[in-house]
């Protein structure tokens, strides 16, 4: 009977000096998990940053082709002694 007690109790502290250190490398998968979710969420958000920066650099673009147009209407009509550009007008 002693030794039915002695081989549980013996197996017994095996396990807990196996889990011991599992349970340790548990805590430390989950601070990492809580770490990399935390990431998502700053690229998630840095992605929508992009995408607004993205529209602004493209309204840019069409405003700076516009101007670029109508400097190029005012340097060809600037020349025929009128005194008046070559804009169209506004609608």
């Amino acid at each position: 009977m002693w030794i039915v007690i002695a081989a549980v109790v013996v197996g017994l502290i095996i396990l807990v000096a196996a889990s011991v250190p599992l349970l340790g490398r548990l805590s430390r998968l989950r601070r990492a998990a809580a770490k990399l979710e935390r990431r998502q969420a700053e690229a998630m958000a840095l992605q929508a940053g992009v995408a607004r920066l993205e529209q602004t650099v493209l309204q840019v673009q069409k405003r700076a082709e516009t101007m670029q147009e109508g400097i190029a209407l005012i340097k060809a009509g600037g020349g025929d002694g009128s005194g008046k550009h070559a804009l169209p007008a506004r609608r």
